[in-house]
Formats: structure tokens, sequence, C-alpha cells
């Protein structure tokens, strides 16, 4: 990593500044990210996914009992 050399204590501080902003950005996207993965994960939203899947899987089944019913 190459120094940076500064000229005054101004510089100094609008860089602590800087990097402060970015730490705190950074942690908020932390705590979003994390909560959109806890949502995602959830119990009851996986369920309603693979039920999602089940009732399509059930639905092609009777389609096809149907259909072959009638040929």
């Amino acid at each position: 990593m190459i120094a940076k050399k500064y000229s005054s204590f101004e510089e100094i501080d609008d860089r602590l500044k800087i990097l402060r902003l970015q730490r705190d950005i950074s942690r908020e996207s932390l705590k979003f990210n994390l909560k959109k993965s806890k949502e995602t994960f959830y119990p009851s939203h996986i369920f309603g996914e693979f039920s999602g899947v089940i009732q399509k899987v059930l639905l092609s089944f009777v389609l096809k009992k149907v259909i072959k019913k009638f040929t």
C-alpha cells in the first residue's frame, strides 16, 4: 500500500471524515443485506415457495390425467 502524504491537518481531517462515511455506508449495507437474507430464509417464505412448486406439479399431474382420459 502506498502511503499518502498530507500537507495539512485539514486534509487529514477531510480524509478521516470520508473514511468514517464509507465505514457507515458499509455498515448500513451489511445490516440491509443481513435483513434481506433473514427474510429470504424465513420458514414461512421458504414454505410459500415450496407450496407453489407443489401446486404446479399437482396441476400438471391432473391436467395429464384429464387429457389422457379425453384422448
